[in-house]
């Protein structure tokens, strides 16, 4: 069997030609190497040992189990289990998202078609798309937009209508159908898509959407969406058909800035010649053309011949910035909402999708987005004169801190009684009690760190200072309660060189972690350049980790139990959720806290007397 990563190189290789029509694909279902990559894709996520709706999970995956799956395919008798139903809580608010949790053997084929899909839709998937792609982020649509969008007059906030539960299955299907021409891989996937859910232990049909914890939702929901992309890009195409290629050039502009030139050329000549006082009157005369050169406009402000459309979409929610009119942001909503209920069977809400003026805010992704006043003659704009030019600005939101105090329950409201003011009450947190100090501090580093990385973009990023300090003094008090003792004592006590810190043994010996206070410094980058998908293959964990010799493919082929060190034929996976969860009672506990691994590689005999240790 050819090595998995050739073969999706070679699907890549071919997905270049958009003329190219793939039309054997099933058969790579049969390669038991695709399965070995697909399992050291998926067991480390959090919901791998989730159990399906059969009670089976990823542990004690083997050689033969993956044949009994390929076999199944061979045969066409492999049907999905229907996918468990969940609910899990929306970021602030108080609906509940839908989650399917499908069964251990699905979870492996689905990445399987994964990999296959992306090796074929990767590469061509608009540069405007974010979600869900290899070396690409919520932070790099949020720096494509602070590039890009300059200048716009408008931002178009848009909002599906519970997009990922309304894909139309037969849209998506002729999608497929346009670059796969394989009907039996077309046939799987329409399984999948048709297997229903079970909720309450009652079976539900599924008539359209894809179901969101699947594998491979992500990657139809972009080939899906990518028909919008596309759309969009004709719809950019003929809103700026009428447009010169650059602005207008404000001709003020122009013309002070050719008054600067000659001066200089016109004193440089006899600038030796000169004395100081001379030289200081010109050079004062330079200085002034420029201070008014940077309260003027390079173009023409609103020229009306001009016009401009940029667009950024991450999964279902995406932001478009107009150069124009209102009017023209109107129709362009109109055109869209047109487009998604006639083409891909969606509803464009029209109440949720906002027109703001680009002095306002609009909401993408948690962040704030604006255009400001600046000066882009200087590093930090500290003249006094400054000119309009549009320039994107990324925002905290006040609420976006505050709504994550109240999530960890760091503070709580207070209404004053005579004033109705609200105020805020510092807490600290019952659930940390009973856990270790060094445990306690690395909470709140956590938290604290992980809002911070994610608003490190944000101009005001500052702001999450004041997020760290009523976190800190959370944590203060979460300690005093612990010891039953006051905030100072706790500070006398755990401050050292004016921080503060816990102490925790190492194998090294005892070492300090400080608390985590900034600095909160914007970390804006300039906007990368995009490397090719087939060149970032090598660099992406999924295939970089593949055949190192502690990988997990590595070590199953080596056919050596880990645990009594006998060659066996049938090795086969152990695997834990956790591995803190683990107290180093039995053997099989000791090596694997000793060799840090969530798996260990096991013959059948050790793999049953591991669970039958469990169950004592």
């Amino acid at each position: 069997m050819r090595s998995p990563i050739e073969v999706l190189k070679i699907l890549n290789k071919q997905a270049e030609n958009p003329e190219y029509k793939f039309l054997r694909l099933y058969r790579n279902l049969y390669n038991p190497e695709f399965y070995l990559l697909a399992y050291r894709n998926i067991y480390a996520n959090k919901g791998s040992m989730t159990p399906g709706i059969n009670g089976d999970t990823l542990d004690g995956l083997s050689e033969t189990r993956i044949q009994r799956i390929i076999d199944s395919l061979k045969d066409s008798s492999y049907q999905p289990s229907p996918a468990r139903r969940e609910y899990i809580e929306k970021k602030n608010s108080t609906k509940k998202r839908p989650l399917g949790i499908s069964a251990a053997d699905d979870k492996l084929v689905q990445e399987v078609i994964r990999l296959i899909l992306e090796s074929i839709y990767e590469s061509t998937f608009s540069d405007n798309s974010h979600g869900f792609r290899p070396q690409r982020s919520c932070h790099t649509a949020l720096k494509e937009i602070s590039k890009t969008f300059s200048g716009v007059k408008w931002f178009i906030e848009g909002d599906i209508q519970a997009c990922f539960d309304s894909f139309d299955h037969t849209i998506l299907i002729n999608i497929l159908r346009k670059r796969i021409a394989d009907e039996a891989f077309i046939g799987l996937i329409c399984k999948f898509l048709k297997a229903g859910y079970m909720e309450n232990w009652e079976y539900h049909h599924t008539y359209s959407g894809i179901a969101q914890g699947s594998g491979f939702s992500p990657i139809l929901a972009n080939v899906y969406l990518n028909e919008l992309d596309k759309h969009i890009e004709i719809l950019k195409a003929k809103f700026t058909a009428n447009n010169s290629e650059k602005r207008n050039r404000n001709s003020e502009y122009t013309k002070i800035g050719h008054q600067i030139e000659d001066l200089r050329r016109r004193y440089k000549k006899d600038w030796e010649e000169v004395d100081s006082e001379e030289r200081d009157r010109r050079a004062k005369e330079i200085r002034q053309l420029r201070s008014k050169l940077r309260t003027m406009p390079k173009t023409v402000p609103g020229d009306p011949e001009f016009k401009g459309l940029q667009y950024t979409r991450y999964a279902d929610d995406f932001i478009i910035g107009i150069i124009g009119s209102k009017e023209d942001a109107r129709n362009i909503v109109r055109d869209i909402a047109e487009f998604l209920k006639e083409e891909l069977g969606l509803t464009l809400s029209l109440e949720k999708t906002l027109i703001t003026y680009s002095h306002d805010k609009a909401r993408f992704l948690g962040y704030d987005i604006t255009t400001s006043w600046t000066d882009q003659g200087t590093k930090r704009g500290i003249h006094k004169g400054k000119k309009p030019n549009g320039i994107v600005q990324l925002l905290v939101p006040h609420e976006a801190w505050e709504s994550k105090m109240r999530q960890y329950g760091v503070i709580r409201v207070i209404k004053d009684k005579i004033t109705e003011k609200e105020h805020w009450r510092i807490m600290g947190r019952t659930d940390l009690y009973r856990c270790d100090d060094i445990v306690i501090l690395m909470k709140y580093n956590a938290e604290i760190r992980g809002l911070y990385n994610y608003y490190s973009l944000a101009r005001n990023a500052s702001t999450l200072g004041n997020f760290a300090s009523y976190m800190k003094y959370s944590m203060f008090k979460t300690f005093a309660s612990k010891y039953r003792t006051t905030v100072n004592k706790i500070k006398d006590r755990y401050f050292y060189k004016g921080k503060f810190c816990v102490e925790y043994e190492t194998k090294k010996g005892p070492k300090k972690m400080f608390i985590f206070d900034g600095p909160f410094e914007c970390k804006m980058k300039p906007f990368q350049s995009k490397t090719p998908w087939i060149e970032q293959v090598e660099v992406m964990p999924a295939y970089k980790k593949y055949v190192r010799a502690n990988s997990i493919v590595t070590r199953i082929k080596k056919r050596r139990c880990e645990l009594c060190g006998e060659y066996t034929t049938e090795p086969e996976i152990h695997q834990v959720k956790k591995l803190k969860e683990l107290k180093g009672e039995t053997d099989w506990e000791k090596k694997m806290l000793e060799i840090r691994r969530k798996t260990l590689i096991v013959c059948p005999d050790c793999h049953k007397r591991i669970h039958a240790d469990k169950l004592t």
